[in-house]
């Protein structure tokens, strides 16, 4: 038995010849623009009629390359979203992004494209993963062309950028708006971002307030914009405190499974510290040392050492401790973000747009006053305002 003949896809040639109008007349009419109102509505109608009759579709990937709109907004990750260790800290910033453009009346495209070992050379290396290993290759010019042309404009998500890529993406002027505050060198970016310099700062507050004068920061390895907000927000937080930084308590934690209880007694015993402030990961490395900590009696959080988290501990479920911390309004950001890429495209020029968003505290059960038997440490001499030790 011979196949069904398939049917020719109809285009708007087939419209304009049926309803006796030119093409260009078809295509203001299907395109829905602003020069679409000089058409009489006698003739729009009778051309949407026939389209629908015909079962006509646009082709949105010519349509965006023609330079027009088609409602579908991009969402761009530099890495996988979906492994198991980073599921549960990704999926607010999908969510987020998908009830936003929905409710913008926009559809979303997922690109996830991996890139070749030329594209690779083509713009450079990328940053490192955050565990030092490295990431899955991906590239938004595959092949040399931006794929996110598809798209009217992209939000882009992912820690492991590819910062000659969003310099690219600038010089074509392609609207695009970063989850997360971004920077590099020869361009301004549109970003929302979690406020973590006001969120780090009241953390530090908080510890001052209850007493605290040696306070442990650990961040992370990598010097991302992140992570020098968080350093900011911890110094800034110090000098309103009237706490000289001591330069010794700015520590690197170059794996999150080095830190021990038995780290934290060196740092109790040989630096002083009343408190901890620690960057969270995007990974359970993180939440598995804090549980293994909080199974030991030999330091007891807080009643031995306060401890706060700067971010949501990573794959946290209610059936674990309720770290002091604060939480990023990932989904918030997220529609945010949709909302100010819709505003960049109704723009005739895409001048960055750079917002942030506040964090919410959340008080859980690890911090507390100075313990009475070490309250002395807060007495313990300032260092000298370059950070070297007071004599």
């Amino acid at each position: 038995m011979a196949p069904p003949e398939r049917r020719r896809r109809s285009t708007q040639r087939d419209i304009a010849q049926r309803t006796g109008v030119s093409q260009a007349t078809v295509s203001l009419v299907i395109s829905g623009g602003a020069a679409s109102t000089q058409i009489a509505e006698s003739t729009r109608r009778a051309v949407l009629a026939a389209a629908d009759e015909m079962g006509y579709t646009a082709n949105v990937a010519a349509r965006s390359l023609k330079g027009g709109r088609n409602r579908l907004l991009g969402l761009y990750t530099f890495e996988s979203v979906f492994p198991t260790d980073q599921r549960d800290f990704y999926y607010p910033f999908l969510l987020g992004v998908e009830e936003e453009a929905a409710r913008q009346g926009y559809d979303l495209l997922l690109f996830s494209s991996t890139g070749t070992d030329r594209d690779a050379a083509r713009v450079g290396p990328r940053e490192p993963a955050e565990s030092g290993t490295p990431a899955a290759e991906r590239s938004i010019y595959v092949g040399g062309s931006n794929r996110l042309k598809i798209a009217d404009g992209c939000v882009l998500l992912g820690r492991n950028v590819r910062r000659e890529e969003l310099s690219a993406l600038v010089r074509e002027d392609f609207p695009f708006v970063f989850v997360g505050r971004r920077e590099v060198d020869d361009a301004e970016l549109s970003y929302v971002a979690a406020d973590y310099v006001a969120a780090t700062g009241a953390l530090v507050a908080e510890l001052a307030r209850l007493g605290h004068r040696r306070i442990l920061y650990l961040r992370a390895l990598e010097d991302s914009e992140p992570t020098r907000d968080r350093e900011e927000g911890y110094r800034r937080g110090l000098a309103e405190a009237g706490i000289v930084p001591d330069e010794a308590l700015i520590r690197t934690l170059a794996d999150p499974a080095d830190l021990s209880i038995e780290r934290v007694e060196e740092w109790i015993g040989g630096l002083g510290i009343t408190a901890l402030l620690i960057e969270p990961t995007e990974d359970d490395r993180l939440t598995e040392a804090l549980a293994t900590m909080a199974g030991t009696r030999r330091v007891r959080f807080p009643a031995d050492c306060s401890l706060a988290l700067l971010g949501d501990p990573p794959s946290w479920t209610p059936e674990l401790r309720d770290w002091t911390r604060f939480s990023l309004p990932r989904a918030q950001m997220a529609g945010q973000a949709v909302r100010v890429l819709i505003e960049l495209l109704d723009q005739e020029t895409h001048e960055p747009r750079q917002l942030t968003v506040p964090c919410a505290y959340v008080p859980g059960d690890s911090i507390g006053p100075v313990p009475a038997s070490r309250a002395d440490a807060g007495a313990r001499p300032e260092p000298e305002p370059d950070g070297r030790p007071a004599a």
